[in-house]
C-alpha cells in the first residue's frame, strides 16, 4: 500500500548548477549531500527532493521532458510561476483550471535541467493540513 509521498528525484547534467538554482527558488540548501546526489526537505511534511547526477540515470531518464508529473502544492501559483520563470524555467503548460471549478490549478515548468516540476493549488492538501 502506497502510504505517501517520499522522495522525487530530477537528474542534471551539471548537477552543480542545479543545486544552486534550487536552492535559489526553495530559499534553503540542500540538507543532504554525497557525491553524484543532493537533497532538500520541502514543505509542510518536509518531502524530499533529490538531484542526482544524469551519470547515474536509468537508460532514457534524461532523453527530454517527458514521463510522469509531481504537482507541489502552493499558496500563490501565479506568483510560484512568475518565480520560477524569472529564475529561468521554461513554461510547459501554462495555468489550467481543472475540475471544473473546484479549486484545482495547476502549471508546469521544464527546468533548466530538462526536469517537469508542477505545481498546484489543491484544495485537498489544504484539508489535510486542517486550513
Amino acid at each position: 500500500m502506497l502510504r505517501g509521498f517520499a522522495t522525487i528525484s530530477f537528474y542534471a547534467a551539471d548537477l552543480a548548477a542545479a543545486k544552486a538554482w534550487y536552492a535559489e527558488f526553495l530559499g534553503i540548501q540542500p540538507y543532504y549531500e554525497v557525491p553524484g546526489y543532493v537533497e532538500f526537505r520541502v514543505g509542510d511534511y518536509q518531502h524530499e527532493l533529490g538531484l542526482i547526477d544524469s551519470r547515474y540515470a536509468p537508460p532514457g531518464a534524461t532523453s527530454g521532458s517527458a514521463g510522469s508529473i509531481m504537482h507541489w502544492h502552493v499558496d500563490d501559483l501565479e506568483a510560484t510561476l512568475d518565480r520560477l520563470l524569472t529564475l529561468g524555467a521554461k513554461e510547459y503548460q501554462p495555468i489550467t483550471e481543472r475540475g471544473e471549478g473546484t479549486g484545482f490549478v495547476t502549471a508546469v515548468v521544464v527546468d533548466p535541467f530538462g526536469n517537469l516540476l508542477g505545481i498546484m493549488r489543491n484544495p485537498h492538501y489544504l484539508a489535510v493540513l486542517g486550513k
